[in-house]
């Protein structure tokens, strides 16, 4: 049928990959079936114009982003495990902007803006975190105590003007959530709860990540505009041409993709399936050997051989399940299989993702360079679950890559894995040169695998341009 006939019989943004099963179908035919939360569906069609480019590389236009969108957004500064003990801290650089989170008691964490109220020094550098129990300034040596109070001022009888109780240190919101501290610059934002909407918080609450810590992280400084350097991550469109070693076992077009409100979207792609670009190029048994061996593999060497009518991915999720329940001493047999081996990607407006696959579950942060906005400082996490001892480990320290490295380089880094985010981020150099060079003013996106890449940026025009957006 030509894409003609197509587009007259179909209406914009109900087009699927043709002839092929759904994400839904595919896991229906799982063995052990899955939550409500994988078998929930919530797309919206929200046209097909051209999102236009100035916004990859104005000056302007990143200024109007920091006086916006990044005041007014609820953003992931740390997990609770960096500030488990009161006195710990944790500084939390967004461009020109700098907090020092704290764990001022058990339950009180609070973030301070960080800069000393007498001439402005930072009380705490840059990438830095640890233990105190007052903010000096190095300086001229002005302190302040853990709860913000003014603590002393360096011969105080020359500051008549300064009343100790008005010269706290500033504050912004906190909020925590399944083990994640999130802040916002706006003393009149909605709740985290109703910023991130009812469907998020339902599924956000069955995956237990408040149980994870973070065993590895690393961070690389990407050489393309903050969003553009997320929207690669956005759909599974990219993989037949940007990642071929992984597409045979790899359901790309069959992915589903959905949208909750203005801050939160996602994808969930299948895999242990071929893609629907290799349709009749392989069989089950090649699926299953490209998933299990070579450098892309994730498992390993394991018997390879599939019964008669065996499914690949029905072998793929019943080897995983075996494999964690041995790596972790836990009885899985109730987890489905889609949570096993598919791919979910969440997008938390504005800067996270959240993976929370039990194979893989990882974050992604992502924050301008406050140098140049046409850099990235791109961030990976790896969360892995608390021994059963209960006794939680450190989080990793941050690994820090520059922009030629690659993630294979990275302590901690599976090397498939880093091929495979290096394949993500090669690309896209030569999409913020093209865009710059371009005579097109528009990037033309698809009305379904690229909705999370429209979703994204109509919310940051909603911030940019002062419309209100959901939740507030």
């Amino acid at each position: 049928m030509s894409e003609q006939v197509l587009d007259q019989q179909i209406a914009h943004g109900e087009a699927r990959c043709p002839d092929e099963p759904t994400t839904q179908d595919i896991i229906a035919s799982d063995k052990v079936g899955a939550p409500d939360w994988v078998r929930s569906e919530s797309y919206e069609y929200l046209g097909s114009e051209d999102i236009s480019t100035e916004r990859y590389y104005d000056p302007e236009y990143a200024k109007k982003e920091y006086d916006t969108l990044w005041k007014r957004t609820w953003q992931f500064a740390c997990r609770e495990e960096h500030i488990p003990e009161p006195g710990d801290y944790y500084v939390y650089d967004l461009g020109r902007y700098s907090f020092i989170i704290t764990r001022v008691s058990e339950n009180d964490i609070r973030a301070y803006y960080n800069a000393c109220l007498h001439r402005g020094t930072k009380l705490r550098a840059s990438g830095t975190e640890g233990c105190t129990q007052e903010f000096k300034c190095s300086f001229h040596g002005w302190s302040w105590n853990l709860d913000g109070s003014l603590k002393q001022s360096t011969c105080e009888w020359d500051f008549p003007h300064v009343q100790a109780d008005k010269f706290s240190l500033p504050q912004t919101r906190v909020e925590t959530l399944a083990g994640f501290v999130f802040i916002n610059m706006d003393q009149n934002a909605p709740s985290l709860e109703d910023y991130l909407g009812p469907e998020f918080m339902a599924h956000i609450n069955s995956w237990g990540l408040e149980n994870r810590y973070i065993q590895c992280h690393v961070s690389k400084l990407i050489p393309a505009n903050w969003k553009l350097t997320m929207e690669a991550f956005m759909e599974a469109y990219h993989v037949i041409d940007t990642h071929p070693q992984v597409a045979v076992s790899n359901g790309d077009a069959n992915s589903q993709y959905d949208v909750y409100g203005d801050h939160v979207n996602r994808f969930i792609s299948p895999l242990g399936v071929l893609s629907p670009h290799l349709k009749g190029q392989y069989s089950e048994q090649d699926i299953l050997d490209q998933f299990t061996v070579g450098d892309a593999s994730v498992l390993g060497d394991i018997d390879r051989t599939l019964a008669e009518g065996e499914s690949a991915r029905q072998r793929m999720a019943d080897t995983m399940r075996a494999m964690f329940e041995q790596a972790t001493n836990t009885d899985l047999s109730r987890v489905s299989d889609s949570e096993l081996l598919d791919c979910f990607s969440y997008t938390l407006f504005p800067n996270t993702f959240v993976f929370p696959g039990i194979s893989l579950p990882m974050v992604y942060r992502f924050r301008p360079d406050p140098k140049d906005h046409r850099m990235t400082i791109y961030e990976v996490f790896f969360l892995r679950p608390v021994p059963k001892d209960g006794e939680r480990p450190d989080p990793a320290e941050p690994v820090y890559l520059d922009e030629v490295q690659s993630f294979t380089e990275a302590e901690g880094m599976d090397p498939g894995f880093g091929a495979i985010l290096d394949q993500d981020t090669e690309n896209l150099i030569l999409q913020q040169q093209g865009i710059e060079a371009s005579a097109k003013p528009g990037l033309t996106l698809g009305n379904y695998q690229e909705i999370r890449v429209r979703h994204f940026e109509m919310t940051v025009d909603k911030y940019v341009s002062g419309q209100s957006v959901s939740g507030q």
